[in-house]
Formats: structure tokens, sequence, C-alpha cells
């Protein structure tokens, strides 16, 4: 350690704070919290014994330590949340916000309330229930209640505009609050039954369905009793399955963590009114500082993402700043947080059984990598590959009637999904459908763009054939791109059957690649063919959902922008309040005169009935509009960046 550190670590002052590790080229590599700075940060110069690599990378890689003091823990927990996520220290622990916290919320507020899947809790008096550890798992509670509660499903939008009842009225799932008078007291009956049953209180609810059945029986209404009986039996089988956990039947939010090298994999454990609701595995890699400093980074950025906030947070060791924690989060919450470490009892327990399950994540992850490293190496050798494929990129082609081209980037890492890495593109130099000339243009931009940045990926999988191969091949030779394998995906297609009894029958998946006239034919069901063709799945997809959403947007520009006074703030008023375009033009002056004005309600009217070529079944045009917003904002795919290259 050069002398002008050693200096600085002896002067450092014994306040709370936070303190930026950097590197020799002045690059924050590190960021941490303490109640003393001098004391947690000599801490890892005077460590006797300790072989782990945060202490000998500090000789390595630290150049300078600067501090800023605060008054006390919690502003110091609040300033180092701010710092990671500022600065994206590469020995943070970081959490990306990749929307899987998936929960239930349901505002009681309204006259008609109904369950919405939701992956934010937000303070606005609603009630939220979860959260749940998949959508399987969610979906199988709604399926539940939609079936037995009868609570309406549709928007509040719908709610306000449909003229008559859905099909789920039609086949006994909702009362059609959305037409008929149904009373709010009976509807009210349904809620609060929902709000037992996904508290997990069956004892007051079952006890309430059975008076409600012996009434129903009595009163001679023996088809709304069997419903109810159906309605009992089904309640009951689904809480036989969630275990009781603690006695007191409390919100609780179980930490654990678990080390594989520099890699620490953190687990939290839901309990809900003392039942367990499942549990989430955070991977965390190059974490190379001690537990005790990552994990309450870890449960700050957790919070900080707008997760529930638990009435107890259990965590599996001791922390320096517990009692910042607790405040901060007690803050969050707005009602009193424990933030406790038990060391014995059903508290113990549950910290003991979500250290299994960390454990047992980081052997199935381990087990992953490997068998996904097989599979990588398998494809490599039957397809001829220079490279191991790990970073793969999947490109096709999409147009609506020759019109509208567009193409998608798909990705995948290790063979994961990586839609950090997924990207649109607009066609520029072409007019009309040319898919070779398509696919050139895209992956020159694509092989430029990797050029500049160097980021070049192992594999191009390309969606079609011999003519959509030898395209991407030219443009890679234009380039003079070396190093990147390139191969085609075909679609297994329909072959001739002559024999009419006998069934039709499909060719095999076909994959092409360079100086090779017949194509290769992976076996059917393999895990190589399944992880190229997910890939092409993907792509076909993400290319279809852009080039519908860029035509739609083509469509509102040609009718509501060229009417004199409509801009984009007039067109998001009118598809929100109306729902579609069609809706729109069904409007009387009046009800456009609500959103716009009486003057330019009449314009408006007036332009879009003197569109006689507008077909009104066109199937692009009248699209619904449920999430206007979604399509007039145009916003990105969800885990994609905005824009295109």
């Amino acid at each position: 350690m050069d002398a002008k550190l050693e200096a600085k670590l002896e002067s450092l002052p014994t306040e709370p704070g936070v303190y930026l590790m950097k590197d020799r080229r002045g690059e924050i590599i590190y960021v941490g919290k303490a109640i003393n700075l001098r004391n947690r940060v000599r801490s890892y110069f005077t460590r006797t014994g300790d072989t782990r690599a945060f202490v000998s990378l500090l000789d390595q890689f630290l150049g300078d330590i600067e501090t800023v003091l605060v008054h006390n823990e919690k502003e110091a927990l609040l300033l180092e949340n701010e710092l990671i996520k500022k600065h994206k220290p590469r020995f943070n622990v970081l959490l990306k916000d990749d929307k899987q916290y998936i929960s239930l919320r349901l505002d009681r507020t309204q006259p008609y309330p109904r369950l919405e899947v939701v992956r934010k809790y937000e303070k606005d008096g609603a009630r939220y229930f979860g959260p749940y550890s998949s959508a399987s798992a969610i979906r199988e509670t709604l399926r539940i209640i939609n079936r037995y509660f009868h609570l309406r499903t549709c928007t509040d939008h719908v709610l306000a505009n449909r003229k008559r009842p859905c099909l789920l009225h039609q086949i006994g799932r909702c009362p059609a609050p959305c037409v008929y008078p149904v009373p709010e007291q009976d509807y009210r009956k349904s809620v609060d039954e929902v709000v037992l049953f996904l508290e997990g209180k069956a004892g007051e609810l079952v006890d309430g369905l059975r008076a409600r059945m012996k009434q129903s029986a009595g009163e001679l209404k023996f088809e709304e009793a069997a419903r109810i009986r159906d309605q009992l039996l089904a309640i009951e089988r689904s809480l036989e399955r969630q275990k009781v956990a603690t006695t007191d039947f409390k919100d609780q939010d179980v930490f654990a963590s678990h080390r594989d090298g520099d890699r620490l994999l953190v687990y939290v454990l839901y309990v809900r009114q003392g039942r367990l609701n499942g549990g989430q595995a955070f991977p965390l890699g190059s974490q190379e500082f001690p537990d005790e400093e990552l994990l309450p980074s870890f449960v700050n950025l957790y919070y900080d993402q707008g997760n529930f906030v638990p009435e107890e947070v259990l965590l599996p060791l001791d922390i320096e700043e517990r009692e910042g924690l607790e405040a901060l989060l007690t803050e969050r919450k707005g009602e009193r947080v424990r933030v406790m470490v038990p060391k014995r009892g059903e508290k113990r327990d549950l910290v003991d059984m979500a250290q299994k399950n960390a454990e047992q994540a980081v052997i199935e992850r381990r087990r992953t990598k490997d068998e996904t490293e097989v599979v990588l190496r398998r494809l490599q050798e039957r397809l001829h590959l220079r490279n191991l494929p790990r970073r793969v990129e999947c490109f096709d082609i999409s147009h609506f009637q020759g019109a509208s081209i567009v193409a998608s980037q798909v990705a995948a890492t290790d063979g994961e999904i990586d839609k950090s890495r997924y990207r649109r593109y607009r066609i520029k130099t072409l007019e009309k459908q040319d898919d070779f000339a398509s696919m050139h243009e895209v992956i020159s931009r694509r092989l430029k763009r990797g050029q500049e940045e160097g980021d070049l990926p192992d594999l191009l999988v390309i969606d079609g054939g011999k003519g959509q191969l030898a395209s991407a091949l030219a443009a890679a030779k234009d380039l003079g791109v070396e190093g990147v394998d390139i191969i085609s995906l075909a679609k297994s297609r329909d072959l001739e059957v002559h024999d009419r009894d006998e069934e039709s029958n499909r060719s095999p998946e076909r994959v092409f690649i360079p100086h090779r006239k017949d194509p290769i034919v992976l076996r059917q069901n393999s895990a190589e063919l399944y992880l190229l063709a997910r890939l092409r799945d993907e792509a076909h997809r993400f290319a279809i959902t852009f080039q519908q959403k860029s035509m739609r947007k083509g469509n509102f520009h040609s009718v509501l922008e060229e009417i004199p006074g409509v801009g984009d703030t007039r067109k998001k008023q009118l598809l929100r309040q109306f729902g579609s375009l069609k809706r729109v033009r069904e409007a009387t002056i009046e009800e456009l005169g609500e959103v716009l004005g009486p003057t330019l309600a009449e314009r408006v009217h007036a332009a879009l009935h003197g569109h006689p070529e507008e077909d009104s079944e066109d199937p692009i045009r009248e699209a619904s509009l449920a999430d206007a917003g979604a399509l007039v904002d145009e916003k990105s795919e969800e885990g994609s960046p905005p824009g295109s290259p």
C-alpha cells in the first residue's frame, strides 16, 4: 500500500457515513456504509488469515478511498443506495428492476372492485397480496377466484363503456355490473370473501360459506346451495396446500444467503399471515466483500424497488446497521417494521428453511450451468462451429402485405434468453418487400455496430433458408467481419401426402451452414434443436409485435393527426376515452365534445365521417386499444431497450 493511502486511512473519521473505494484509474469499484468509517475501512487491512478474494484485491486494485459523512446509519443506508444505483460498482450488489415480483391488487374504494396483477406496490390505499413466486402460482389463484367468487375482470374503461354482457357473464362467472344494476352490498360480500381467501383465513371464510349454503338450501334455492358447496370444496383443497409456518400469523420476509466462490445467492422466503407463500432466488456474481456488508445492501435495494414491506424482516446474521434499516423500512411502510436475527424457535426455523433453499438453488444453478455447457458443445460439434455459442443472436424479417417492413434481433447468453440485447430495426433502404435485401441491411447494421463497439456475438441465427443465409454471409464479407459463425434455421413444412387416410407429415427443422449444399437435421426433441427453435420463435414473435405496433401508429397518424387541431395530446385523450378508433368514429358530437370541446368535436366528427375510403372492417385499423397508452406512446417491449438502432 502506498504512503498516500496509508495516511488517508489514519485520518478517516469515526462518524457514520459512506465510503467509496476507487481503483487506480479513479473508477468506483465498491460503495459501503458504516456507523464508524475508520473502524470499518481499516478492518479490510487488518484481517489476518483471511483468504477471501476481496482482501487480496485491495492491494491489487485499490487506488483511493473517499468518504461522505452523514448524521446517522439510516442516512448512510439511503446514501449508499443512491450511490450504488448511480455508479453501479463492480463489487456491489446490483439489483435490476426486471419486473419479476408478481402480486395482486384490490382497490376496495371502488364500487365494484376487481383483482389486478401488478409488479409494484404503491401507497394508494389499495390492498396488495403476494408476492407470488411464479406466474403459474398466481394463475392458479386467479382461476379459483374467477370461478368461485365472481369478481369482474374487465378494466375500469370497459366497465364504464360496455353495452352488453361479456362471455364470463354468460357462463356464470361474473354478475356483469357493467350492464346490470348489481347491488353493491351483494358484490361487497364476494369482495370480503376474496380478501379472506387471499389472507388464508380458512376458518372464518369456510364458516361463512357453510352458513350461506344452509340458508340457500333452507330457502329451496338448491342450485345456489350446490354452487356454494362446490366453492367450499375448491377453497378447502386450495387452503390445505398452504403450510402454516408460524403461529403469530404475521407477514414476514425471510432472507438467507449461500456462497459459491465469489458468487453469492440470496434467497427470500415469503410468509403471509403465517403461511408460506413461496420464495425467490437472486443469484449475484462477483460479490467478493463480506456477507455482513452485502446482505443489508441487498435488503435495502430490494425494498427500494417498490416491493411489499412486511411486518417483520428476518435475517440470518447480525448486521451493524440493523437499527437504521429498521427505521428506514418503518418509514417506507408507514407503520412499525421489525428487523430481527432470530436465534431459536419458529422464526429461526424459517431462517434455516430459507438457508436450505439458498443452498439448493446454488446446486441447481451449478447443475444447470454444467448441462448447458454440454448442450452448447454438442451444438458446436454438430454444426461445425468455430466458436462455442455462448452469445447467440437470432434475426427475423416481418412485413404486412409487402409494407411496413421491420426486423427483430433476440439473443441468448449461455443458453438463457437475454432481453438486454434485444433490438428492433426499421428497414431504411427498401420501400417494398425483399427479404434477402432486408436481411442484408439488418445484418450489416448489426455487424457494423459490433465492430465499432467491440461487441460481436459468437453465433448469428437467421430465420430462413439458403437465400437468407447467403444475404447474411454477404453482409459479413462486405464488412470484413471474420470469426462470427452464421447459420440459418428453416421451419418444418408439410410434405405431400397421397393417401387420404394417411395423416399429414411434416419435414424436420433444417439448419443450413456455409459451404454445405444439404442442410443438417438435428435430432428432433433434442436440447440443441430446442435452443435454436426457441430463439427463432422468439424472434418471430418480437418482429410481429413491432410490425403491428408500427402499422397501428401509422393508421392513427393518418386518420386523427391529419385533422387540424388534433395532435398527440388530443389523440391520446380520444383513444383513452373511447378505447378504439371505431368507437371514436361512432361517437356523437356531444360525446366528442366532452373530450375536445364543441368546436373541435364538430371538426373531428366531420373529418371521420368524410373518409368513406376508410374500411371499418380493416383488422389492423380497428385493433382493440384496451391498452391505448402502450400503443400511442410506443413503449418498447418488456426487457428491450427503447428505440431502434
